[in-house]
Order: C-alpha cells, then structure tokens, then sequence
C-alpha cells in the first residue's frame, strides 16, 4: 500500500536535518492519473483551495451577472486575501452593490497578513472586523449567492442550507465523486470543508481548467473564475506571494491556489502539458505551517518549492519563468539571522 513519501529535504552542512513528507496527484480532464508520488488516494481537506469550487454555482446560476460583478470581485470570491487596502476596499465595495453589512458575515475577524496594514492595525490599535478575515470574499459571494434565491442570510454556512447543499453537489460532480463519500469539516472561517482523495481535487482543477466537456452553463462559469484569478492574483493572495507570483509569471497558463495545512492545487490550461487541461493536487504531511520574517512577511517552507519542482518536472515552466522565482526554490540557500549561509532546501522526489 503507498504512503506519503519524503517531498523536500533541509540540509545543514552535510546532515540532513529535516525531512517532509507528503503526497501528489496529478490528473487530466478526462480522470487519467498521469503521474504521482506517494500515495495519490490521500484523503484530504482541501480547506482554502476549496474556494474555486465554492464559488462555481454562484457564478454558474447568474450571480456575476446579477450583481454585475467585475473581475476583481470574482477572484477575491476565490481568494484567501491578505487584507491589503486593496482587499478590504474591494470587499466592501462588493458589500455595497449586493446590499448586506459587514455585520452579516460569520467569518470572524484575525490579523491581516500584509505587512503593512498588520503594522497599521499595531500602531493605530485597530481592531480587525470580519471583513479583515482572509475568506471575507467567499463569505460575501455565499451571501450574495443566498440574497439572490431568496433565502435566509442568518443560516448560510449551515450543511443543509440551500447554497451549501448547492456548492458539496457541485464540487462532487467537479471532481468525480459521490457526495456521500465526501468526508465534511468546519474550516477555520467557519463554512464548510470538504476532504476527498488527491486524484479527485486534481481532477476537479483539471476540469476547471479544461471544461470543455461539462454544461454549457458550467463551462461559461469555469472560464470566468480561471479569467479572473489569472487576470487578478493579487486578489487571489497578494503582491509578492507565492500564489500571486506563479500566476503572473505563467501568463494565463496556471492558476493555483493554497489551502491551510499543506494543501496545494494547481490548474494548467490545455496545451501546457499535453493538450488536455492537468490538475495538480499534493499534500504535506506535517502541515507546512507558516512562519513570519523581520519584514512581518509570512511564508511556508514546502508548498512553494514542491510547486516548482512539479511543474519543472513536467516542463510546464521554462528556464526564464524559474529563475524569476527563484525566490522560492526549488533549490533554496538557507541563511541564519546574521545572513551567513547554513544550508539548503531541496525537493527530493521523482514523479512516477
């Protein structure tokens, strides 16, 4: 039986210090497993990468329309934002066109992970509101998706509320699995999560990609959603993150989006690997979870270099596109407080 298997080494002078662990799928549009490491049967949350799909129905039954939604609004709706200025202006703004208050959203507040808003609030002795919550767009898109069919606001991210029965039947359909096998969570923003096998969320982000053979509807919506977080990422994260960067130095070939506790899904437009659009879905093991630098930066240490080394595996990014973000590896320089170089990072798997 597989199982997760060693993703990305840390290396101090010549003893490997630390090992991660982890597992990854890679899928076409029609199903077909292209290439895996570990165990590709992974059940997992997909917990924020989720959010492309939570915003499907909406976009499929009209809401974009409905609400004359831009570009920007719809990728904040598949965004975990980092409560940049610009994030909170174009939440509220949303807000404002479908005609509910901030007070609506059961989100709950955090910190912001700009750097210079999370100074602001510190400085100022801000206290942040739902809408600084990084989900705050998905929650404001779930209620605007309720307001528009008449249905109660108060009870949104209840199991059986209508839009969330909506959002589990169409993520199922995306990713070729039966609702009763979806395993169901409380994500951190409080709405619902979802936890299937990897082969199955790479599936649904090929399908994203490349749905040229769904509903003429669901098609349109697909095409919408992966528009705008192509023509937008710094909705999708911000300026400077990793999400952000990858989706405007592929120009238009790859979305992606991340997901709490190591998840990580990427979408390659057809004709970037073969001519059928490719979904990328991997877990890590212990989580990756994220640390903060003396700029109040936060970054993960596994996803982004994995990330790399998947899609250099699969020439899906060429030499120019890699050295511009370098910054992340796949192959990193690991430096201590004083900038002296301790170390490497380094991915450490072959695709089968």
């Amino acid at each position: 039986m597989n199982s997760a298997q060693p993703i990305l080494e840390l290396i101090r002078g010549s003893i490997v210090e630390a090992t991660h662990l982890g597992s990854i799928a890679i899928v076409d549009s029609t199903g077909k497993l292209l290439h895996s490491h570990g165990d590709p049967e992974t059940v997992a949350f997909l917990r924020s990468s989720a959010k492309p799909f939570q915003a499907l129905p909406f976009v499929e039954q009209g809401g974009v329309e409905h609400y004359n939604y831009t570009q920007a609004e719809i990728a904040l709706s598949c965004s975990s934002h980092e409560t940049a200025q610009l994030h909170l202006d174009t939440v509220q703004g949303m807000q404002k066109k479908i005609g509910i208050e901030e007070s609506n959203l059961q989100c709950g507040p955090h910190l912001p992970g700009d750097p210079t808003k999370l100074k602001e609030v510190i400085i100022h002795d801000i206290h942040p509101t739902a809408n600084f919550n990084n989900c705050s767009g998905k929650h404001t898109s779930m209620l605007a998706f309720a307001k528009m069919r008449g249905l109660p606001l108060e009870n949104y991210l209840a199991f059986d509320h209508p839009i969330q029965k909506d959002i589990l039947k169409t993520f199922s359909e995306m990713c070729g699995i039966e609702m009763e096998k979806v395993a169901l969570g409380i994500d951190g923003c409080s709405a619902p999560n979802f936890a299937i096998p990897l082969v199955n969320a790479a599936l649904g982000m090929a399908r994203i990609c490349d749905p040229h053979s769904l509903s003429k509807a669901r098609a349109a919506a697909c095409n919408k959603i992966t528009a705008a977080m192509i023509a937008h990422p710094e909705m999708v994260s911000n300026y400077g993150e990793f999400d952000y960067e990858l989706m405007k130095i592929a120009q238009g070939k790859i979305v992606t989006k991340r997901g709490a506790e190591g998840f990580q899904i990427i979408g390659l437009m057809p004709g970037v690997y073969g001519e059928k659009g490719v979904g990328i879905a991997f877990k890590v093991t212990d989580g990756d979870k994220y640390s903060m630098n003396d700029n109040l930066e936060t970054t993960t240490r596994v996803r982004p270099p994995v990330t790399l080394e998947i899609l250099r595996q699969l020439n899906a990014l060429n030499e120019t596109q890699l050295q511009a973000l370098a910054k992340f590896g796949p192959v990193k320089t690991l430096k201590n407080y004083a900038g002296i170089a301790t170390g490497k990072s380094k991915p450490i798997f072959k695709l089968a």
